[in-house]
């Protein structure tokens, strides 16, 4: 055993304690995988600039020393043989071996050796008796194939050295918890050849400021560019419990180093409508309101949240692997820590993914609740709604679980359900951790599942849809599909994907596609934004005082209205340039119609009413007209912090609707007044080739745009004249028509003349693989098509090609 040195001085040597300097990832039998890693941190990662608690760590051995000190090794084996054979029940097995472990004595080597550590942490600090974390640290946990997920318990801000001893105490007795017991032998796990370590750390004043966890990786859908931090007020038991809907940060890894760029994708403040703090002696730790200011802020700015984002990175690339881990920040000083870092046990052990299943929902309800969703797939079935963990008897084997929040008690029930509901928590809550590694959808912080969702309803949980979990009335078709994706080859056409919907972006990461083709700005402005663009530059100006007051609150955190605006469509746009960088990303600039935009909230006043909004004020001619030039330069300056800020080089622009080579140059020049210059900062600026003028004069449209993508229904329509959403005309409606096929020859031959790329965008090529084969034969240089349709379209292209571009 090796000794520590302190104040510069030799300390005895120790047998059952260790300060975290002593051990590493490679002491899990000794100090637990919990403590193990601390030291590991500690050791290797400070000269990182990683920062963790000092602390110290009771041994494997002082634990078996206390067990037969007390002599219950052989009571405790005989109690679970009991169990085992169905003679006693969990709950009185599980009891009866606490109080063993409660009701003992300490050996008087094991609490002299706990005493002088103490002393010695407290002196570091400065401090008389220092506050300390205690927490469990088991021999069989935080392993990669397992989390064991909050199975062992942690007392917060204990402070003096016989506290200290009865925490310890108590941290014992919790390896035989219900849910732990059951836990391990639901892993074949031996319980009597299971030891626990103790960790005894520095606690950071995080009741002062905030805490949460991060994972290296996207917990849903496993892409691995993804930093996902979550943050509350206070100390982060609340965040780790799921008794708080903390605020989420999403951090985009590769560009993290590039010191100039700040590249986070997303910021979601959650309700935080509670904090965990000191307490007293009686009781160390409680839960009070937060303020209505906590609430609406952000718990950490951007500074902090990208030095976060880099420690995750580092700690990452040191273990070689995904990792969960929990920071602190001290109100005092300001500091942030890392107090935890274990193995992420989901997406690490599917490893290397060949098959990708889907899930879709058809015959929808309404809509009853949505929230966090966990998880890809979807399930119906029937409610089962429990108040607390003491009603887990009245639990129907298959139901639905809804409830107000999980802890580790709650395990045994949620193995047996068929999804889960609850109304608070995050991505890093422990409902979702646990159905997670269960692989049971769950739909978190929703806020109201307890009040609407009653037992015995029949209901459709689906976590297909994205981000958003939503609970559908009523029993559902459900539909999935499994892809071998090593069976789809690279082709000469790139195989891309229509994208519009940023919360469901990473669902598509595994996919082997060539970019995004087609991304409608105006789908990010109905969902994420609602609010017209020229009601937030003429806020005041507004004529109906409902609509301002609407407008007001949905802005509060925006000193500037039209700031909100640039930030939700820059970082919207970020979450989908993200799932396929470097590859392209062709974002659609706004082709709302008339109609249309007069539906966002306080649009009415700013559109002319039209007879044919179809062929009316839309797409290009919008940007240069005084009618909507502040909306537009909003959006451009939306582009150009996607860009020059978040650092998303691979955005390409697109033109819609664009009638005409002198609008063109029109657009252009408007779009350099906002700062973005075609061919700046290798800024590519594509145009949409949808209406026939396009394609007469394509050469010259091809002088002031990179490359073209032809929308085959506005084409189509406009070569037809038919009315696309005509019901009466829907029989004359089809790309494949002779004239309409012809265009589209002619537009590539137009593009590829002038050295231009030249795409399409439009379900034809999925619906018909004639279809998709005369559009590779006529040297198309890519086609975007939607997820669903993605898997066929590349078939038949492969198939068209010849077994693909390898070939």
């Amino acid at each position: 055993m090796a000794r520590l040195e302190h104040n510069g001085h030799a300390v005895a040597e120790r047998q059952f304690t260790l300060n975290f300097k002593q051990v590493s990832r490679g002491d899990v039998a000794l100090v637990g995988g919990k403590n193990s890693s601390l030291g590991e941190m500690i050791i290797a990662l400070s000269s990182e600039g990683i920062k963790v608690p000092p602390g110290f760590a009771t041994t494997s051995k002082a634990y078996w020393h206390y067990i037969d000190s007390n002599d219950i090794r052989g009571k405790v084996a005989a109690i679970l043989g009991d169990w085992q054979q169905n003679k006693l029940g969990l709950s009185k097995a599980g009891s009866a071996i606490r109080r063993l472990f409660l009701s003992g004595t300490w050996p008087k080597e094991i609490a002299d050796e706990i005493r002088d550590a103490y002393a010695e942490l407290s002196a570091e600090a400065g401090v008389g008796e220092l506050s300390v974390a205690v927490r469990s640290s088991a021999t069989a946990e935080d392993l990669p194939e397992a989390s064991f997920a909050g199975q062992q318990e942690t007392y917060l801000n204990i402070t003096g050295y016989q506290h200290l001893l009865d925490a310890c105490r108590r941290c014992y007795a919790s390896l035989f918890t219900d849910r732990a017991i059951s836990y391990r032998q639901g892993r074949g796990v031996d319980h009597m050849s299971t030891a626990l370590s103790i960790g005894v750390q520095q606690m950071v004043r995080s009741d002062k400021h905030g805490a949460g966890v991060m994972f290296s990786i996207d917990t849903e859908s496993g892409f691995d560019k993804i930093v996902l931090i979550n943050a509350a007020w206070g100390l982060g038991e609340n965040v780790v419990q799921g008794t708080v809907n903390p605020d989420e940060y999403q951090v985009f890894k590769p560009l993290l180093d590039q010191k100039k760029l700040s590249p986070i994708i997303q910021k979601t403040s959650g309700e935080k409508n509670i904090k965990l703090i000191y307490g007293d002696e009686a009781t160390p730790t409680r839960s009070v309101p937060t303020s209505n200011v906590e609430a609406a802020s952000f718990v950490l700015n951007d500074k902090e949240i990208l030095q976060l984002a880099r420690w995750a990175c580092t700690i990452e690339k040191h273990y070689g692997c995904p990792m969960d881990m929990e920071w602190a920040k001290d109100g005092t000083t300001g500091q942030l820590f890392v107090v935890q870092a274990r193995p992420e046990t989901v997406h690490s052990r599917k490893g290397g993914i060949q098959t990708l299943k889907t899930y879709r929902v058809t015959g929808k309800g309404r809509c009853l609740v949505t929230g966090l969703s966990i998880g890809d797939s979807a399930v119906s079935g029937r409610v089962c709604a429990l108040e607390s963990v003491d009603d887990i008897k009245q639990f129907v084997d298959g139901s639905i679980l809804v409830t107000s929040a999980t802890d580790p008690d709650w395990v045994p029930v949620m193995k047996r359900a068929a999804a889960i509901i609850t109304d608070h928590g995050g991505r890093t809550s422990h409902a979702a951790i646990v159905s997670r590694e269960l692989g049971v959808p769950a739909i978190v912080g929703t806020g109201c599942a307890t009040f609407i969702l009653q037992s015995g309803r029949d209901i459709t949980v689906s976590c297909a849809e994205g981000d958003c979990g939503y609970v559908y009335e009523g029993l559902a078709n459900i539909e999935s599909h499994s892809v071998d994706l090593s069976k789809l080859t690279e082709t000469r056409a790139k195989i891309m994907l229509n994208l519009g919907d940023p919360a469901a972006a990473y669902r598509w990461w595994r996919l082997p596609i060539d970019g995004i083709g087609l991304a409608r700005m105006e789908f990010v402005v109905t969902n994420a934004i609602q609010i017209h663009p020229m009601a937030l530059v003429h806020f005041e100006k507004l004529s109906d005082p409902e609509t301002q007051l609407r407008i007001a609150r949905m802005t509060a955190n925006y000193t500037k209205k039209s700031e909100y605006f640039v930030d939700k469509l820059s970082h919207a746009f970020a979450a989908l340039c993200a799932s396929v960088y470097p590859k392209p990303a062709i974002l659609r600039l706004s082709d709302f119609k008339t109609n249309e935009y007069a539906n966002l909230i306080g649009g009415a006043q700013f559109e002319p009413k039209e007879e044919n909004p179809m062929l009316g004020f839309r797409g290009a001619s919008r940007y240069y007209s005084p009618r909507y030039k502040e909306g537009f330069a909003l959006e451009c300056q939306a582009i150009k912090r996607l860009r020059e800020v978040l650092g998303f080089t691979n955005a390409i622009i697109m033109v819609p609707f664009c009638r005409t080579v002198k609008e063109a140059e029109k657009v252009l020049d408007v779009m350099a007044e906002n700062g973005l210059r075609r061919g700046e900062h290798g800024l590519q600026v594509y145009v949409m080739c949808e209406i026939p003028s396009n394609v007469v004069l394509g050469a010259q449209f091809a002088e002031f745009f990179d490359g073209f993508s032809i929308g085959s229904n506005d084409l189509t329509q406009l070569c037809l004249g038919v009315d696309r959403d005509s019901d009466e005309l829907a029989d004359l409606f089809d790309e494949r028509d002779e004239a309409v096929m012809a265009l589209i020859k002619q537009a590539i031959q137009a593009a590829h003349s002038k050295s231009r790329k030249i795409g399409i965008c439009g379900q034809a090529p999925s619906d018909y693989p004639e279809f998709a084969k005369f559009l590779v034969d006529s040297g198309i240089d890519s086609i975007s098509v939607s997820p669903d349709s993605f898997v066929a379209v590349k078939k038949h292209v492969i198939a068209t090609e010849g077994g693909g571009a390898d070939n």
